[in-house]
C-alpha cells in the first residue's frame, strides 16, 4: 500500500460500486479462496500464476503495468485462462501512476504498444534539443498533463533535472516531465515504447539504477572495479549479475 499504485487498486473498485481483496502474494490467488473479477498486477507476477495455473476462474479482467509486456505472455494467458480482457498501462510514479493505456481482447490478440494518453495528459516525443520527432522516429517520451508531480522531496537538482517548464502548453506554469525512456509514434497515433536511453531497468516492477549498484559495490575495499548488468536467461524471468 506504500506505492503509487495503491491509489488506482483501492479507490478506483470502492468509487465504482467494486471491493477489494489485499493479498501478500499474488502467488496466493492459486488456491481459490477469493472471488474475484479483476487483478491489477506486473507482467512477472502474472506469468509466475500462469505456471502454476493459479488464476481464479472468476477474473475476467486483467491490468498489468510496471514492466514491458510480451505477446508470449498475452498469448499464453488467453489460451490457458477464460480472460476476457488484459489492460497494458503505462506511466512512471512522477505522473501520478498511468499515463496511457491499451486494451487486448480474445478476439485482437497482443497489441504491441503502450496505446494513447489517458484523460488530461499529453504525450511529447522529443529530441536531444527537446524539439518534436517526425512520425515514425524515436524520441524521448515527455509527459505533460495534470498528472505530472511537484518534484522530488528534498531533490531539487533531480526536480530540476526531470521536471521541465512545458512549452508546448498555453498555461505559462505547465510543466513536463522527462522520463528516460523512448518510443516512437504508430501511424494510427499509438506509441511503441523502445526501451530506456540510460541504465535503468525495472525487476518485477521494481526500477533499478545499475549505476548506483556498481558505485555502492566498487567502494568496498576488495573490489577493484565493478559492473552490473540485467540478464533474461529464462525469458521473463530478468535478475542482477
Amino acid at each position: 500500500l506504500n506505492f503509487d499504485l495503491a491509489v488506482y487498486e483501492c479507490f478506483a473498485p470502492l468509487t465504482s460500486g467494486g471491493s477489494i481483496e489485499v493479498v501478500k502474494n499474488v502467488l496466493e490467488l492459486q488456491h481459490g479462496e477469493h472471488d474475484i473479477g479483476l487483478i491489477n498486477t506486473v507482467p512477472s507476477a502474472l506469468k509466475a500464476l500462469l505456471e502454476v495455473d493459479g488464476l481464479p476462474k472468476s477474473v475476467h479482467t486483467v491490468n498489468v503495468a510496471g514492466e514491458a509486456l510480451k505477446r508470449s505472455l498475452v498469448e499464453n494467458l488467453f489460451e490457458k485462462t477464460g480472460v476476457q480482457r488484459l489492460c497494458n498501462l503505462y506511466g512512471p510514479s512522477e505522473t501520478t501512476t498511468y499515463s496511457s493505456w491499451v486494451a487486448m481482447d480474445r478476439e485482437d490478440g497482443f497489441a504491441p504498444h503502450i496505446g494513447k494518453p489517458v484523460g488530461n495528459t499529453q504525450f511529447y516525443l522529443l529530441d536531444e534539443q527537446q524539439q518534436p520527432v517526425p512520425l515514425g522516429v524515436p524520441g524521448e517520451i515527455y509527459i505533460g498533463g495534470a498528472g505530472v508531480a511537484r518534484g522530488y522531496l528534498n531533490r531539487d537538482d533531480l526536480t530540476a533535472e526531470r521536471f521541465l517548464n512545458d512549452p508546448f502548453s498555453q498555461d505559462v506554469s505547465a510543466r513536463m516531465y522527462r522520463t528516460g525512456d523512448l518510443g516512437r509514434y504508430l501511424p494510427d497515433g499509438n506509441i511503441e515504447y523502445l526501451g530506456r536511453n540510460d541504465d535503468q531497468v525495472k525487476i518485477r516492477g521494481f526500477r533499478i539504477e545499475l549505476g548506483e549498484i556498481d558505485a555502492r559495490l566498487a567502494k568496498h575495499p576488495a573490489v577493484h572495479e565493478a559492473v552490473v548488468t540485467a540478464r533474461e536467461d529464462i525469458p521473463g524471468d530478468k535478475r542482477l549479475v
